[in-house]
């Protein structure tokens, strides 16, 4: 959604920014910022480590796409910092140079390309796998880790309204 927001932008960044295309491009700034990287912890420091440690022929398979889906977050960030810095100079008022603007272009077409393949590898495989082989042990961790990254509580499934 955030990625269509920044592309929809994109088609518009030559020209002094309206009010809705300041808060939709605030918004998948604000996104991209803050969320995205929770994300890339939540994989990377919680559901990866515990995906490695299951011996497992079908883990075993999935390791080169974990891998994959790793360097693709390091491959990401330039460019989710490149669209920050010039998202934020647009915001600013400031004029983009034809140079930036295709980079801006060019940035988003990048992500979005990766974004598809990335997000059918873990819908398609990692997350299936992690939830056909994690303990419950295991989920429930993970779920704490992602909270308390997100700074909420989580709610036991078995506690009293």
């Amino acid at each position: 959604m955030f990625l269509g927001t920044l592309q929809a932008v994109a088609e518009e960044i030559d020209r002094p920014a309206s009010e809705e295309v300041s808060q939709a491009l605030e918004s998948a700034l604000l996104y991209f910022r803050q969320a995205a990287p929770k994300h890339t912890a939540d994989e990377e420091e919680s559901l990866f480590p515990r995906l490695r440690q299951i011996s497992n022929p079908e883990v075993a398979g999935a390791l080169s796409k974990l891998r994959t889906l790793e360097e693709e977050h390091r491959w990401a960030a330039p460019l989710h910092a490149e669209l920050e810095r010039l998202g934020m100079k647009h915001l600013s008022g400031t004029k983009l140079s034809n140079q930036e603007i295709d980079r801006f272009s060019v940035a988003i077409r990048d992500l979005r390309s990766m974004y598809e393949r990335h997000i059918g590898i873990e819908d398609n495989l990692v997350f299936p796998l992690a939830a056909r082989l994690l303990t419950e042990q295991d989920k429930s961790a993970i779920a704490k880790e992602m909270a308390d990254r997100r700074e909420i509580k989580l709610v036991s499934s078995d506690s009293k309204l």
